[in-house]
């Protein structure tokens, strides 16, 4: 976790708020008492990150570019503002800009992060410490991944999703290729629903968690999995087609659906070689991005 809690901000921060990807994905049938799966997640951050800005104002307003096409209150930064203010008891009065650049329902975290830059923007503000236990609780109230988006390197989290339980040496550098294919976004609560119809077993996790514990990159990226999967492939027949074109493409060491979709990934060998899938996929009229896993959550700057 990156932040400049400890020294006078300025006007306003602006905030590095990074994608992510499942190196691990494993829905279980059972559910908790709010009536969610229990869910085993190993996550790790992109250097492919939305750009927020936030400062003091007269009321709390949130702004997205391109415009949202859905209520300001829906947001997530908004939701992360209006719980850090009730955590704290203070008016969180601050004027956001989120400047969108991770594409969305795509599976790879844009309105988690964008929560968690908010609640560590406003901390940084208010000179809480960045440990404090209160944020992971405001972060734990918005949703599943904001918890690990206040930490950042590769992460085990269970419970809903939402508790981290493990962190490990972070794989800075290692290229991906993101590909989002053409078409609506899958829905979580569709996916989850067809999963419910016919739940996958769950892939093995412990074999990925030693490897990561050794940071043995071979073995590592030999356990990627992902049991939600098929069923958002089964929503969406072109994100089925990305993950099949992507899974066939050169210098691929693995692949597969980010989150519950509709973005697909591959882990490369060489930046080269993600750059040429992500140039590839956009030839096929597709979106694609050559981005690099990245070693920390948020990073705040003072403007």
């Amino acid at each position: 976790m990156s932040t400049s809690a400890h020294r006078e901000p300025g006007r306003f921060l602006l905030i590095s708020a990074p994608a992510k990807i499942n190196l691990y994905l494993g829905v279980h049938n059972e559910k908790d008492e709010r009536g969610y799966h229990r869910v085993d997640s190993v996550m790790t951050t992109l250097d492919l990150a939305d750009v927020i800005a936030i400062g003091p104002a007269d009321e709390l307003s949130v702004h997205t570019v391109p415009p949202s096409d859905f209520p300001m209150d829906q947001n997530s930064a908004y939701r992360a503002a209006r719980a850090m203010g009730e955590a704290f008891g203070r008016d969180a009065n601050f004027a956001i800009l989120i400047d969108k650049r991770i594409p969305q329902q795509a599976g790879l975290g844009g309105p988690s992060t964008d929560a968690a830059a908010t609640i560590l923007g406003i901390a940084t503000y208010w000179g809480v410490d960045a440990r404090d236990p209160r944020l992971d609780e405001v972060a734990r109230s918005i949703g599943a991944d904001v918890p690990f988006f206040l930490y950042g390197p590769p992460a085990f989290c269970d419970g809903a999703g939402d508790r981290v339980r493990e962190l490990f040496r972070p794989l800075t550098g290692t290229p991906v290729a993101l590909v989002r294919a053409d078409g609506p976004g899958v829905s979580t609560v569709e996916a989850y629903r067809r999963f419910d119809e016919n739940p996958p077993a769950l892939p093995p996790l412990e074999p990925l968690l030693d490897a990561l514990r050794l940071h043995d990159e071979t073995q590592i990226f030999a356990h990627v999995a992902n049991n939600l999967a098929p069923a958002s492939c089964e929503l969406n027949p072109q994100m089925a087609e990305a993950l099949a074109w992507i899974r066939e493409q050169p210098e691929v060491r693995a692949a597969n659906v980010a989150g519950s979709g509709s973005t697909v990934f591959a882990v490369c060998t060489t930046q080269m070689a993600a750059e040429a899938i992500a140039l590839a996929a956009q030839e096929r009229g597709w979106w694609g991005y050559a981005a690099r896993m990245e070693k920390s959550g948020p990073f705040v700057a003072a403007g």
